[in-house]
């Protein structure tokens, strides 16, 4: 697989972030990088990553193994990730699964037959004063209902653009208006 001009260039921006006996710092950032820009984060693109950093392909698959917003798979063109932890199921957050699995006809680690979606169930994504919550690629919806689930995953469908409730910026997303 040949790694595009353009994740080299945005390697080279991260790498001047940080004195060269700290390139490994910019490792989390650089792997979202590619996974933007592929999909999802390949084989070759992890021992790209880590000849580029100057770290071991292990150290490469530690980090993408230990947190769930990195994808080391295919998946649908939108990654829906529902929050299974205590503070968002105690509101509604296992109800909220169930209606996705209905609504999308799948069942969490499955991406629908038109490859628009894929569900996947994690242990925390960071919310739990907003619960319950879910994050698609790397869009945060907080205090989900029923209903707004629907919003979201109708225009997404739709392809309409939506504004996520992002109160903080995460994977470089800035806050915007909610989607109510």
């Amino acid at each position: 697989m040949q790694i595009p001009d353009t994740l080299k260039k945005k390697a080279a921006e991260i790498g001047f972030r940080y004195p060269e006996d700290k390139r490994q710092s910019g490792l989390i950032p650089l792997l979202f990088e590619v996974q933007r820009e592929l999909g999802w984060i390949t084989p070759e693109a992890e021992a790209w990553v880590a000849e580029t950093l100057g770290v071991t392909e292990v150290k490469v698959r530690e980090v993408i193994t230990f947190y769930s917003m990195m994808r080391a798979e295919p998946s649908g063109k939108y990654l829906i990730q529902v929050c299974q932890n205590i503070a968002c199921c105690l509101t509604g957050g296992e109800e909220l699964q169930h209606h996705i699995e209905k609504k999308l006809g799948i069942h969490p680690g499955e991406t629908t037959k038109d490859g628009m979606f894929t569900l996947k169930c994690v242990e925390c994504l960071g919310g739990c004063s907003w619960g319950p919550m879910m994050l698609v690629n790397e869009d945060q919806y907080f205090q989900l209902s029923k209903e707004k689930v629907d919003k979201v995953i109708d225009g997404l469908r739709a392809g309409e653009p939506l504004v996520a409730d992002n109160p903080t910026p995460l994977l470089g997303n800035v806050a915007g208006e909610t989607v109510a």
